[in-house]
């Protein structure tokens, strides 16, 4: 991991059950502070509208800090949510945590 980037993991469905989780978890390491981060979502089983405002949020509460999140490494499911929801023209999804990282660097050094 690139100094500077802080990789978030998140496991399990992103629904009404197990949603309420990770929102807790996700906001509290990245809604507080600002930061280059990049959430790990290749352990993500399932995204329903409440993992889709979770995810929306935090990034929201980023980029009013001045930092960035990016997703990366989705399941094909997951991939085809955020693809089919528009996600990905509001948070940046990259197909490995390697690529999300060095994207997030690059924009981070445009700055």
């Amino acid at each position: 991991m690139a100094e500077g980037v802080e990789k978030i993991s998140l496991v399990g469905r992103m629904d009404s059950v197990g949603g309420h989780d990770i929102n807790t978890r996700l906001a509290a390491l990245v809604a507080s502070r600002k930061l280059l981060a990049v959430v790990d979502m290749s352990e993500v089983s399932f995204l329903a509208s409440i993992g889709i405002r979770t995810l929306v949020v935090n990034a929201r509460a980023q980029s009013m800090r001045g930092g960035v999140m990016a997703l990366a490494n989705p399941q094909p499911v997951v991939a085809e949510v955020l693809k089919m929801a528009g996600i990905d023209t509001i948070i940046p999804v990259y197909p490995d945590v390697d690529s999300a990282c060095s994207a997030l660097m690059a924009a981070a050094e445009s700055r």
